[in-house]
């Protein structure tokens, strides 16, 4: 890194499509860390730090400063290292960075994510008195208030707050001079990249108002809503961050839960994403990518074919709770009910009698639940 660049960090095979990470007000590139290394499986990223937050040099912002020298400088970060076109996802002034690229910088974008931020910060002039009192006396009283603006009651990350202590109290202000100016409202309709606005819950600082006026503005645009998340909800809740990332950033996850959908139905789809942790957030969203997304999809069997087969697997192993459900997916992807007999039938020349047996007692059950009406 020269004096010249922002200071960054970067993951994943070079190979890779990248996606930029913008940070918030007085974090570094630390606010990724719980987010970062999972994306880099297939992208490759890079995360930059503020001018005078972690890494970077203070002398890259002045006074006076805009969003929009923010975004040069993550543009000449790019230049420099051979990325022309890019992903962008960031946090408050990061997202604002982001909103300024896709509206200025369209041919740059492939797509954008704006997580707990605005397209605009409550007028000037919190700013302006923010950034005069940090220059008159530094950083340590915000920074003691931190873990109220950034976090619900009894979380913390204590590198995130020693980095707002240690970053450089001038361009820390300069960064709050761009906040006062950025006003992008009116532009928001120009914004063409695919757009995933995340919001926190409990966040009072960008509350989720802010980015429904943004979703409301972009077409096409995509609104998650996060429980349990202040402002910096890549820091405090992860797992909930990476998933809505991974189902916008990856076409197939979203081709995947649309394929779901159309062979499970909205019922039972709906009923999985509800009964949704952090801890089963991964697996569901692993569901969606591979078996949905890649699977499925895949052109070279019909969706019929694939039921037969599904279904033959099902049996096989004797999950009947399962094979329920599929023999719902069946009758939506076309098969009869005596076609379906007939893979039963099938099934029990090489599963066994006694497992083909089951399968045609959950099998009937469906069955008769759908000639009644009463079924999904």
């Amino acid at each position: 890194m020269t004096d010249t660049l922002l200071n960054h960090r970067a993951e994943g095979p070079a190979s890779a499509p990248p996606l930029l990470l913008g940070p918030s007000l007085g974090t570094s590139y630390a606010l990724w860390d719980k987010v970062a290394p999972e994306l880099s499986i297939g992208h490759r990223v890079i995360r930059w730090d503020l001018p005078g937050h972690g890494g970077s040099a203070g002398e890259l912002v002045s006074a006076g400063a805009t969003v929009g020298d923010l975004a040069a400088l993550v543009l000449a970060l790019a230049d420099s290292l051979g990325v022309h076109r890019f992903a962008y996802a960031g946090v408050s002034l990061g997202g604002a960075v982001g909103l300024h690229l896709a509206v200025h910088h369209p041919q740059r974008v492939s797509s954008l994510a704006v997580v707990c931020s605005s397209a605009h910060f409550n007028g000037a002039r919190p700013w302006r008195e923010r950034a005069a009192l940090v220059r008159a006396e530094g950083l340590g009283e915000l920074a003691q208030s931190a873990d109220g603006r950034w976090f619900t009651p009894g979380f913390t990350v204590p590198e995130l707050v020693r980095d707002h202590r240690e970053a450089d109290p001038e361009a820390y202000a300069a960064c709050c001079d761009a906040l006062a100016a950025f006003d992008l409202r009116d532009r928001l309709a120009e914004i063409e990249a695919p757009t995933l606005l995340i919001a926190g819950r409990e966040d009072p600082a960008t509350p989720p108002a802010h980015l429904r006026e943004i979703a409301d503005a972009v077409p096409g645009s995509t609104l998650v809503e996060i429980p349990g998340a202040s402002h910096l909800a890549p820091a405090e809740r992860p797992e909930a961050v990476l998933t809505a990332l991974r189902a916008h950033l990856d076409g197939g996850a979203r081709r995947g839960m649309e394929v779901r959908r159309e062979v499970l139905g909205d019922a039972h789809v709906d009923r999985a994403q509800a009964r949704q942790t952090p801890f089963t957030a991964r697996f569901q969203d692993f569901i969606s990518r591979y078996a949905w997304g890649e699977i499925w999809t895949d052109p070279t069997l019909s969706r019929r074919e694939r039921s037969m087969i599904t279904l033959t697997a099902l049996v096989a192993h004797g999950r009947d709770d399962e094979l329920a459900m599929h023999v719902r997916a069946a009758r939506r992807n076309g098969l009869t009910p005596e076609e379906i007999g007939a893979v039963l039938l099938q099934t029990a020349v090489y599963c066994g009698v006694p497992a083909a047996n089951s399968a045609f007692a959950a099998a009937q059950r469906v069955l008769a639940e759908e000639d009644g009406g009463t079924g999904d």
